[in-house]
């Protein structure tokens, strides 16, 4: 069985793989969260010039979107220089339609031919590492506020929570769904998707990405939260306790042509 073959083979059984926390409701989005992490060598210009000029037109093509790209943010502590696209798709099929277009786009292949034929010794990133996420009942759509794209300040943050196993990964999304994001919206913390990972590398997880207008409002929003009284009441249900193993926070900013 061929590569290829093989995707569509795990593809076509992914609907059954979607934890049941997370497919209760038919009609939710999906997104493909791509991050081209640069290492110590990466060129970060020709990545940056690839996704401007080759992929996100593709995408555009057809109609997909809206599409964000985004960079580390200045505040950023974690140290791993990387672009993260967030690609909202239907389902697992129109993943696999989406890659197949953009292959046979020759428009693209014009205009990514310099980044995709950079020779072995000197590649423009060192992995890009990928997760596809189903959207959990609290927020199934992606969503970008009215008005948001016009904010130069505007400041993102990526999450990823893991959990030790699937049962306490599936209690996490159970705590978001059941009163997270209402919090959240009370403290200034403006979610953009909220997603369950079905495949990649740090499952079980969730990740979600959140919109801020600037670093400072940011910063405090966060306070805000851990402040809550209904975060100290949910934060402490015993259920819910060592629901995440570990988190990753990426504090990032938009490219100037992402569409989020």
């Amino acid at each position: 069985m061929n590569r290829f073959a093989s995707l569509l083979l795990v593809l076509g059984l992914i609907p059954a793989m979607l934890p049941t926390s997370a497919r209760a409701e038919s009609g939710s989005q999906m997104y493909e969260v791509r991050s081209y992490v640069l290492g110590e060598n990466g060129d970060a210009a020709a990545v940056d010039k690839y996704l401007e000029t080759a992929l996100l037109p593709a995408l555009a093509r057809q109609d997909i979107g809206p599409v964000g790209v985004f960079k580390n943010a200045p505040s950023d502590e974690t140290g791993s220089q990387r672009f993260v696209v967030v690609i909202p798709i239907d389902s697992p099929d129109a993943l696999v339609t989406m890659n197949e277009k953009v292959s046979a786009d020759a428009d693209y292949q014009k205009a990514a031919n310099e980044f995709l034929s950079r020779e072995p010794k000197s590649p423009a990133y060192a992995r890009v590492q990928s997760e596809l996420l189903v959207a959990m009942d609290c927020m199934k759509k992606l969503v970008v506020p009215e008005g948001a794209t016009a904010n130069a300040d505007r400041v993102f943050e990526l999450r990823v929570y893991e959990s030790a196993n699937e049962r306490l990964g599936n209690l996490k999304v159970e705590m978001f769904n059941e009163g997270e994001v209402p919090i959240f919206l009370d403290c200034g913390i403006i979610p953009i998707f909220i997603g369950q990972a079905v495949i990649g590398p740090q499952t079980p997880n969730l990740t979600y990405l959140t919109l801020y207008p600037n670093e400072e409002e940011r910063l405090e929003s966060w306070v805000k939260f851990r402040e809550h009284a209904d975060w100290k009441v949910l934060s402490v249900v015993p259920k819910y306790q060592g629901t995440v193993s570990r988190i990753d926070k990426f504090v990032l900013v938009p490219t100037n042509y992402s569409q989020i």
